[in-house]
């Protein structure tokens, strides 16, 4: 797909939170194929080509996750791998980026405070940061609101994802 590659270029945060939403929605649709197109893709104002680019590659992601055995929940493992590099970054410039560590110290708190929240299943920081920011749009959708405690983790969150997003870029690109 034209925009998820497009988000996967200019900032690799969003493409994994895309790819979450987009897992969920298989998922909500139970992998009906006929489901998504008549119910969500039919719905979009792009081209018929780019529908169909579209279901191909809903179909193609309903495979893999099938085949990787993760409809009920977990992440596809191309998005596990992203979730990696980003981790092996994050580290690597704790070590030689003083406005990196400064983005950290000021998330640290609330990346410890979701880890004792997870009860230690989630500790990579960076997945932490991740499931946050995608729960806090889950939240938007439902038109529930967050605390100001809850939005100052967030606005953390994304900083730290921000960066780390373009450093990956000045990586990857």
């Amino acid at each position: 797909m034209v925009r998820a590659e497009q988000k996967k270029n200019e900032n690799i945060s969003e493409y994994i939170i895309h790819l979450y939403k987009t897992e969920d929605l298989l998922r909500t649709f139970e992998f009906d194929l006929n489901r998504i197109n008549s119910q969500a893709i039919a719905n979009i104002p792009v081209s018929n080509n780019e529908k169909k680019e579209l279901i191909l590659w809903y179909a193609n992601l309903i495979e893999a996750m099938k085949i990787q055995k993760i409809e009920k929940f977990g992440h596809l493992n191309v998005v596990n791998d992203l979730i990696s590099q980003l981790t092996s970054l994050h580290s690597s410039l704790l070590l030689n980026n003083s406005d990196y560590k400064a983005i950290v110290s000021k998330a640290e708190p609330y990346i410890k405070e979701q880890i004792k929240t997870s009860n230690q299943t989630i500790t990579n920081p960076i997945q932490i940061c991740l499931n946050a920011i995608y729960g806090f749009l889950m939240l938007k959708l439902e038109g529930k609101t967050v605390t100001p405690n809850q939005q100052k983790m967030l606005e953390h969150f994304g900083d730290l994802l921000s960066f780390l997003s373009f450093k990956y870029e000045e990586t990857h690109n």
